[in-house]
């Protein structure tokens, strides 16, 4: 049903910090087509990885709206990190690195160059990422040994969110 709809839905279980933590990840491919349902995902999620394509300026340039999009309906609050993917094709490049950088400087928000293809950061984007979502819930933590960070809202708290 979701591939029909151009959204993949993937459940990664990572450990950090002694933490156990299931991360429901939404692709949503970025593509035009699928903009109104991919924005109806948005309510609710803790965090958002923003990938754009080094060789393609148009992904580059939808960045923007991306962003606009996840404020208005994900809220301030949320986590997000810029992946420029495709470092693996470094012949192909359109997007410079410092463009990445500044842009995620200017949103402050975490910037890495990553390969899909050839598995370049993309554990350490999503550890980066998973640290921030929990520094600022930690206390949703407290006395749980796997953290959904969709659920936990409902499941027992040491204190009001």
């Amino acid at each position: 049903f979701l591939f029909l709809l151009g959204i993949d839905f993937k459940v990664k279980t990572i450990t950090f910090n002694d933490t156990t933590v299931k991360l429901q990840i939404w692709d949503t491919a970025g593509q035009e087509q699928f903009h109104t349902i991919s924005t109806s995902y948005f309510r609710g999620a803790r965090g958002f990885v923003l990938v754009y394509d080094i060789t393609n300026s148009d992904s580059f340039q939808g960045i923007t709206n991306w962003m606009k999009d996840i404020h208005e309906k994900a809220g301030d609050e949320v986590d997000i990190v810029l992946l420029g993917n495709k470092c693996d094709k470094e012949a192909e490049r359109v997007i410079p690195k410092q463009r990445g950088e500044k842009l995620a400087w200017e949103y402050g928000i975490p910037f890495f160059e990553t390969s899909a293809t050839d598995n370049i950061n993309i554990e350490d984007a999503f550890s980066v990422l998973t640290k921030e979502i929990l520094n600022k819930n930690s206390c949703v933590l407290c006395d749980l040994d796997v953290v959904d960070l969709n659920e936990s809202k409902k499941k027992k708290t040491c204190c009001q969110l």
